[in-house]
């Protein structure tokens, strides 16, 4: 079973991360999610990205970094939307990183400056029409790592986060079983 650090999203850590993570614990797997907010949570995304914004993206991505240091190696990341960013710098520069699980979004492999490397499995959960989600970014992402894109129909963001307005439970669902799967490849490669 895999060892997982799971990064939140803007909102900060919600319940609805809290119950995705419990979700994949059920399974057998370690789950690992940082509080990178420091206990804050806000409403709507828009406050949160306010906060991230006042802190600095940079800044935001480092403390969750060293939050969870040192990392157990090896090790799957993952990020809802604002905590894929420091799951993808994470999978990009850190040798014991094996697989990452990117949630709501990704960015292309330079904003880290460093290639995606070989042999990191990546796997990219986006919905058809969201409107904080770049798809050129993700789609540049996927041709750069060879990884797989995950695209669910609807309009929403946070799709699978159940304290969210945006919740979808089928969509969540199916984001969970396609995680497993993803989660026994890495397994069967790396065990």
């Amino acid at each position: 079973m895999a060892d997982i650090v799971l990064f939140h999203h803007a909102l900060g850590l919600t319940p609805g991360v809290q119950a995705f993570a419990d979700r994949i614990r059920k399974h057998g797997h370690l789950v690992i999610v940082p509080d990178f907010y420091e206990g804050r949570t806000f409403a709507s995304i828009e406050e949160g990205v306010a906060h991230a914004e006042a802190i600095g993206f940079g800044r935001l991505i480092d403390r969750a970094i060293a939050m969870i240091q040192p990392l157990p190696s090896p090790v799957v990341v993952a990020g809802f939307s604002l905590g894929s960013l420091p799951a993808q710098q994470l999978a990009q520069t850190n040798r014991g990183v094996i697989a990452a699980i990117l949630y709501h979004g990704g960015v292309p492999a330079e904003t880290f400056d460093a290639p995606w490397p070989a042999g990191v499995a990546l796997q990219v959960h986006v919905v058809d029409d969201d409107a904080w989600n770049d798809m050129d970014e993700v789609e540049t992402l996927i041709a750069q790592s060879g990884g797989q894109l995950l695209v669910y129909p609807g309009t929403g963001h946070l799709i699978a986060d159940s304290s969210h307005a945006d919740y979808d439970p089928e969509i969540a669902d199916e984001m969970l079983l396609q995680t497993l799967s993803f989660l026994g490849a890495v397994d069967q490669l790396h065990g």
